[in-house]
């Protein structure tokens, strides 16, 4: 749902370096966790290759409501996977989006962060919410609307610290324009809500071994 689509050049270089620096540091630690501790199965790199070409389809469709938004399937991508592979599943996303324009190169590293904070929210969501209910279309359902409401507060923090270049508007200004693109965002993230529900509930049913256990 949050994702900064902005051409390059739209930020300072430091602020492209830096936000690039702190997200490799992420996948790095993810790497590092996948080679020492947490070695997928087979099963789950098939899922995570399937949920990858799935969120890099999905983020190219566009709906039109205010110019376009569209679904990430961030929340899905944190209940199926975890935040580990998760965070390597929207590395991947996200290059593959910037090279067919989806957003500048500049900013992958960026938007790396912007959808970490989605698969990570959601994630410890819909765990946590297990002490409280069983029923996974209400856990899935509330993880990813606090999942996209994170990555809507990282999007407009990212954007408010880094500034765009060019732009002549005060701090104010951008802030009022990016708070109403977070309030379509989130009226449209109660859709996406409601259909990772019926998806994870869906999955529960049919196949509760892909749910079974903790997801890294």
């Amino acid at each position: 749902m949050a994702h900064i689509h902005l051409e390059d050049g739209s930020f300072s270089l430091f602020w492209v370096l830096a936000w690039w620096i702190i997200a490799l540091c992420f996948i790095g630690v993810a790497l590092v966790l996948l080679r020492s501790k947490f070695k997928p199965e087979p099963k789950m790199i098939t899922i995570a290759a399937f949920v990858t070409a799935a969120a890099f389809a999905i983020f190219q469709v566009q709906i039109p409501i205010a110019g376009g938004v569209h679904v990430n399937l961030t929340p899905l991508i944190a209940i199926l996977t975890g935040p580990v592979i998760g965070t390597l599943v929207v590395l991947i996303a996200n290059i593959l989006s910037a090279a067919i324009g989806h957003g500048g190169w500049g900013l992958v590293g960026a938007n790396v962060l912007v959808n970490f904070s989605e698969v990570l929210v959601a994630w410890l969501v819909f765990k946590g919410m297990k002490k409280i209910t069983e029923d996974l279309f209400s856990r899935a359902g509330v993880a990813t609307f606090a999942g996209l409401f994170a990555g809507n507060l990282v999007m407009i923090a990212v954007i408010l610290v880094s500034g765009i270049q060019g732009v002549n508007q005060t701090t104010a200004q951008v802030l009022t324009g990016l708070s109403l693109i977070a309030a379509i965002n989130m009226g449209v993230a109660v859709i996406e809500a409601f259909l990772t529900g019926l998806i994870v509930a869906y999955i529960g049913r049919i196949r509760p071994d892909i749910l079974d256990g903790d997801r890294k």
